[in-house]
């Protein structure tokens, strides 16, 4: 006998609808599975006898029975424990201690050895992707009903066992859908770190407004204890807050790596990731085999923040470049092709020489010169080059640190970051050439009609460009980042005062 049952399989960041095709017939006792299936979903075949045996079913291996199952399409790699539960429904249908119609449901779920469901990850690409080709139903674990139940118009059957499905499905005992509602899922962002708490450091919280509202680059320079790391992590309480769709693009990577909390299954919190400088070039930008999403992907809509900038291997800084360039990381193997979103405003943090007291005032630097020249090669032109604004963070007096703290300051600073970026959208939103929302990622075709200057202020960036202090690609970012300013300003035209502001953040003093 022949069954079809139909599940899914993750590619990327999105998901394929795979049909599964379990064929018993009379023979030697074999139990086959066909497909490019992958160590783990060969593996299925001993979870999924010992399932059916112990839920009251004759089991596979207690039958003279040949059994195929075939994972279409064949071209396709099959990976993951997902296939568990319909491959063993496919083969008490296919073997008719079953009845049910199979039609319009996709399932998927992993099996223990006593026929419960475990989670799976890569639930809510599926459940997207089930409801865009028209499936009704999802039937799945209900450790992963509530991550499902954010797609609207498909029926959600979360359960537990087995034996629970199969009662489901013959109709003796219903599983009511899952319905939830979105406001109590969807909770206000609590904030590791805001900026109210940040004493001092007026300069740099400049800054960091200004990479908020444009999504610009940033780097940090300063002794140790200055304030850098802390200062990175209160940027996310500046950013605007996560729309709806960016919040399902952001939990659908999650979900895929996953790293989706079961008890919050949409992500409303823009992420911020802080890789240790040990982290291999895989582990940062993506890869393995199959290839995964890296750091860079998880921070996607959100924050990159490389503490150490100089101790992470060259080889993994300069991985960097062209994921900073193109907003995406496209990750090729011998077998596999995989492109991923990678559009993440990148603030990294370095002391200035190894032991951190280069030119303090107050401390002795204890480097030899080879070795700061050796600290500082590691960072590289074309790198450096991508980055927008660099400051230094000085030490703080203790008049500062005993200072009262700035009263709403994270409020305000945040409204005028979102009324920056909603100008931003508004800009852009009749364009059709390009998907940029933000000032950073203005393609350069498109800059001399959203960044124009007066005569005034051509003079100023002409120096700086005839003089060296600004690369071509710096022109560019220089007048992106004027446009920011501009728009924090809320001004239509960028004038003189703007593009030197920006031009204060991008050259270093005494260059």
């Amino acid at each position: 006998m022949l069954s079809k049952i139909f599940s899914a399989a993750v590619i990327g960041l999105d998901a394929q609808i795979i049909e599964i095709e379990t064929d018993v017939s009379f023979g030697l006792r074999c139990f086959n599975i066909v497909g490019l299936a992958d160590k783990t979903v060969e593996e299925s075949k001993e979870r999924i006898n010992a399932a059916i045996k112990n839920t009251g079913f004759k089991s596979p291996y207690q039958q003279t029975q040949r059994i195929l199952a075939n994972l279409a399409p064949a071209d396709i790699k099959k990976q993951g424990s997902l296939y568990d539960l319909p491959i063993a429904l496919g083969y008490l249908s296919a073997s008719k201690q079953t009845q049910f119609i199979p039609k319009n449901k996709i399932f998927i779920g992993e099996l223990s050895l006593d026929g419960k469901l475990k989670p799976i990850k890569g639930v809510l690409p599926i459940a997207l992707m089930a409801r865009e080709k028209g499936y009704s139903e999802i039937i799945l674990p209900k450790a992963n009903a509530l991550e499902a139940g954010l797609v609207h118009g498909l029926k959600i059957i979360g359960a537990e066992s087995l034996k629970q499905i199969i009662e489901h499905l013959e109709g003796k005992t219903k599983i009511s859908p899952l319905k939830i509602d979105l406001k109590e899922i969807v909770k206000n962002p609590c904030y590791p770190v805001e900026l109210d708490w940040i004493k001092g450091q007026e300069y740099a919280k400049r800054a960091l407004e200004i990479v908020a509202a444009g999504g610009h680059n940033l780097l940090m320079q300063g002794p140790p204890g200055t304030g850098k790391t802390l200062l990175a992590k209160a940027i996310t309480s500046i950013l605007p807050t996560l729309s709806f769709e960016e919040s399902l693009e952001v939990s659908k990577i999650y979900s895929l790596a996953g790293l989706l909390p079961q008890n919050q299954p949409l992500i409303n919190l823009r992420p911020f990731r802080s890789p240790h400088h040990a982290s291999s070039e895989a582990a940062l930008i993506g890869g393995g085999n199959p290839p995964k999403p890296g750091e860079i992907t998880l921070a996607h809509q959100g924050v990159l923040f490389l503490d150490e900038f100089p101790e992470f291997h060259r080889d993994v800084l300069e991985s960097l470049r062209q994921p900073i360039e193109e907003g995406k990381i496209t990750i090729l193997r011998a077998k596999h092709s995989l492109s991923l979103p990678a559009r993440f405003t990148l603030v990294a943090a370095t002391n200035p020489c190894p032991c951190g007291y280069l030119n303090d005032p107050e401390k002795n630097c204890s480097c030899q010169p080879s070795q700061i020249a050796k600290y500082k090669r590691k960072l590289s032109g074309p790198l450096m080059d991508r980055i927008d604004l660099s400051i230094e963070v000085p030490p703080l007096k203790y008049e500062k640190l005993i200072a009262p703290d700035a009263l709403n300051l994270t409020f305000k600073t945040k409204e005028k970051v979102e009324k920056a970026r909603q100008k931003q959208k508004q800009r852009f939103s009749k364009e059709k050439d390009f998907l940029a929302l933000i000032n950073s990622e203005i393609p350069i075709s498109k800059i001399n009609l959203y960044c124009q200057i007066d005569l005034k202020t051509k003079g100023l960036i002409r120096s700086y460009v005839n003089s060296g202090k600004l690369s071509a690609r710096g022109y560019h970012r220089v007048l992106k980042m004027a446009r920011t300013i501009a728009d924090l300003e809320n001004s239509e035209n960028i004038l003189y005062n703007h593009l030197s502001e920006a031009l204060m953040y991008r050259v270093k003093q005494g260059e």
